[in-house]
């Protein structure tokens, strides 16, 4: 399961720079695939979709920081626990319910956005 950023979030950005994969950032800003990772050619969405790794991508929030799901692992293969959720004061990082993935899941994702 993805972690999602709830609308409680106070902007204050101790999240951002916890995450190993690039994966928070700032409302209303836009982001890429690329960002903190190896992917560096076309990379395949969730949805199917195909996008170039390098191509801004709109923000998932106008107004508070977002999560990008595709690129969260819940800090598996890094950290014992997510580390936004550790971090954050107000406690609005929480389990995403619409993007629930194994153990496994999250685990392949870190594979692929950083290699072995």
């Amino acid at each position: 399961m993805a972690i999602m950023i709830t609308d409680q979030c106070i902007n204050c950005g101790a999240c951002e720079p916890e995450c190993p994969n690039n994966a928070i950032y700032e409302g209303g800003i836009s982001w890429k695939y690329a960002e903190g990772t190896q992917l560096r050619e076309l990379v395949q969405r969730a949805d199917g979709s195909l996008v170039h790794a390098q191509d801004p991508m709109t923000p998932v929030s106008d107004d508070v920081y977002f999560i990008v799901p595709d690129k969260c692992t819940e800090c598996e293969g890094f950290h014992e626990e997510p580390q936004c959720a550790a971090v954050c004061p107000v406690d609005c990082c929480v389990p995403d319910p619409d993007h629930v993935e194994s153990k496994a899941t999250l685990l392949e994702r870190k594979e692929y956005l950083h290699g072995s």
